[in-house]
């Protein structure tokens, strides 16, 4: 019960990027650009991939849902570092902060079935481009998109619930810029062996996994794109997955480096700078990688330029 009353009264103190108050502003300023840009690209896809009937494809109902994904990924992450960087208040309470690092989970976890489902999707488009309609249907696309929240919602409850069991009587300064795992779980009082496991495997099952299918899925289609005679064959089947795994490399990239690295490197500091990439430039980073590389995004949105110039005039 005591556990239980010092729980609910307790507030934790984010120690944030940096102390110096002259980077406060500038800090804000940044990273203030860089949410309008993850929002208004994200979001932008989102519109842009609804409104146009030659975007009604499979592959772009993946794309919008992980659009959707970065835009809900960045808010969490972003909006509370922009409100500490206004007020200079970066304290959280231990309901927020627990709630912060739920939604996070469900986030991060979600991408990487997420990314999964769309290299599945390049296997079967470059791989059976005959089958792909009657395989690649709405249900399907449904189904791996709410299996992918479903999994991460699992892991979420799982890791959540592991922090829910530990007691919080030290320091209660985070250093960090937001409620992540690994800095909370050196301020906790009692044993945080099952944690640590808990986040070894299934943060192991669930990287490795999704890598795997991902490997395999482009495995078969680097098989398949050789095959083709014609070099412009070649160059445009490997353009349709270009964005995708230059995604994959990104995200996977970072996350191999921040959790399955030797713990003799391991630096809070350099975590700071690493979480910073996946939980807010990635995001921003994503929509500007699929409409950069994609000629169907560009063409949808200078029409959709054009149709709003139109109206304009005839105005």
């Amino acid at each position: 019960m005591v556990r239980e009353n010092y729980t609910m009264t307790t507030n934790f103190i984010l120690f944030g990027l940096t102390e110096r108050l002259e980077m406060r502003s500038p800090l804000f300023v940044v990273f203030l650009l860089i949410y309008i840009v993850t929002l208004v690209g994200n979001l932008g896809m989102i519109v842009l991939i609804w409104i146009d009937p030659l975007l009604h494809t499979p592959m772009y109902f993946f794309l919008s849902s992980l659009s959707f994904l970065d835009a809900c990924y960045s808010t969490t992450i972003t909006s509370n570092m922009l409100v500490n960087f206004l007020v200079g208040h970066k304290t959280i309470s231990y309901a927020a902060c627990i709630v912060q690092y739920c939604f996070f989970a469900i986030f991060a976890t979600t991408e990487f079935f997420l990314l999964a489902a769309m290299a599945y999707d390049r296997y079967v488009a470059i791989c059976n481009p005959l089958l792909y309609t009657s395989v690649v249907t709405k249900n399907l696309c449904a189904g791996l998109i709410a299996g992918s929240y479903l999994w991460g919602i699992v892991n979420s409850l799982i890791q959540t619930s592991g922090l829910l069991r530990l007691s919080f009587c030290g320091s209660n300064i985070i250093n960090h810029f937001f409620c992540d795992l690994t800095p909370l779980l050196k301020l906790a009082c009692n044993d945080i062996y099952i944690n640590e496991m808990l986040v070894f495997v299934f943060g192991s099952l669930f990287e490795m996994s999704t890598l795997l299918i991902i490997i395999i899925s482009y495995v078969f289609i680097i098989i398949a794109v050789l095959r083709i005679r014609s070099a412009e064959g070649r160059q445009k089947a490997f353009s349709t997955c270009a964005s995708h795994l230059t995604a994959v490399a990104i995200y996977h990239g970072t996350i191999l480096f921040m959790y399955f690295r030797p713990s003799s490197s391991y630096s809070l500091d350099t975590d700071k700078m690493a979480s910073v990439f996946y939980t807010v430039i990635i995001p921003m980073l994503n929509p500007l990688i699929y409409s950069l590389r994609n000629k169907d995004v560009k063409c949808a949105f200078r029409k959709a330029i054009g149709r709003k110039f139109i109206r304009l005039r005839t105005n």
